[in-house]
């Protein structure tokens, strides 16, 4: 178990000693393979040096390898098995895509084969993190469904997290994964258009609150507060939203959970028209939003949950460097201090910096 220089590691080798920073995090743990990206960071981290598994001896650590050498070794390394989280959330997503691919009007609405489901997925709802599962989103279309999914956890752990009675944590969930249903009586073409909408294109649009409502309206395995979020949340505290201009105590509760957790998706998840937000600018927007337009208690959970950093946490930033956070001020719970080869960048202060995203190791 040779002690290698860092500009001697080779893609493929496993550490076989745990990697830590100099404040005491843990980059990597024993039995990581380490390739490129993870060389990087180590890298960023300025690790001199680390201890891998022997294979041959190590003298072959002496020089870097060949480059077609290190290309076949990343080409062969196998790919990391789905979680049981990710299995039950891809099946939950492509069960959706198939109610909306076989409704019609008039067929009984499967609920019960969703919400069986949905509790699968629920199941494994610590595996879940807010801010760092994001799936890659290639099909514009696709694009609703995992919203909806997203939406459907992030409004489960909300309930939970504001103090909501047990029996409403999964018809919260449902309200999310239901939120946007009234899009299967939208135009397709137009739900996936990338220019700007015209007047009448986004009144069709907003439509689809009213549409989602009567959908669901006569469906009896649903209560009235998952139907009601399906038309409210797009409602705003101050009145301004749609579609019926409603304020304050006139929303649900649902809906005032799924407008947050609606929100955080549609501007983290990539867009047909745009590229995804960061979570930690997204999350800044919605406290703006807090003022007027959101539930402000519930918004302050919301943030203070997803934020709930240990130190030690890695993280990238906008400008690419990679640095461990250090200390987290309550006042500004997503501009944490961070620790970049040594040096403290305090994102309070340095406004034009922000995470960007946390880097998995």
């Amino acid at each position: 178990m040779p002690t290698v220089l860092l500009n001697q590691v080779k893609a493929g080798d496993k550490l076989t000693r745990d990697v830590q920073t100099k404040l005491g995090g843990t980059l990597f743990y024993k039995g990581k393979v380490l390739m490129s990206r993870e060389i990087e960071i180590l890298q960023a981290f300025m690790v001199q040096s680390v201890v891998v598994e022997t294979k041959e001896g190590s003298e072959e650590h002496q020089s870097a390898p060949p480059a077609s050498s290190a290309k076949e070794e990343h080409a062969s390394e196998p790919a990391a098995p789905a979680t049981a989280f990710e299995q039950e959330y891809f099946n939950t997503v492509n069960l959706l895509k198939k109610v909306h691919r076989q409704y019609s009007p008039g067929q009984v609405f499967p609920i019960l084969e969703i919400r069986k489901q949905l509790e699968l997925l629920i199941g494994h709802i610590d595996e879940y993190s807010v801010l760092t599962f994001i799936p890659d989103v290639t099909d514009t279309y696709d694009y609703m469904f995992h919203n909806s999914v997203l939406s459907a956890l992030t409004s489960y752990l909300l309930a939970r997290w504001g103090g909501f009675k047990q029996r409403d944590w999964i018809p919260a969930a449902l309200s999310g994964l239901f939120h946007d249903i009234g899009n299967l009586k939208v135009d397709r073409e137009l739900l996936i258009k990338p220019g700007t909408l015209t007047a009448s294109e986004l009144e069709e649009i907003r439509q689809h609150t009213v549409l989602g409502y009567q959908l669901l309206k006569p469906v009896p395995a649903i209560n009235e507060g998952v139907k009601l979020a399906s038309l409210q949340h797009h409602e705003r505290v101050d009145g301004s939203g749609y579609p019926l201009g409603m304020g304050g105590d006139q929303i649900h509760p649902y809906a005032k959970i799924v407008a947050i957790a609606d929100t955080f998706h549609a501007m983290t998840l990539k867009r047909a028209y745009r590229i995804p937000m960061s979570p930690y600018l997204v999350l800044e927007e919605i406290q703006k939003e807090s003022f007027g337009k959101l539930d402000p208690a519930l918004v302050r959970i919301f943030i203070e949950k997803v934020t709930r950093f240990h130190n030690g946490t890695v993280v990238r930033l906008n400008d690419d460097r990679v640095g461990e956070i250090v200390f987290s001020d309550r006042n500004h719970l997503t501009r944490p201090w961070v620790s970049v080869n040594g040096t403290i960048v305090n994102l309070t202060t340095e406004r034009q910096l922000y995470i960007k995203e946390i880097v998995k190791l």
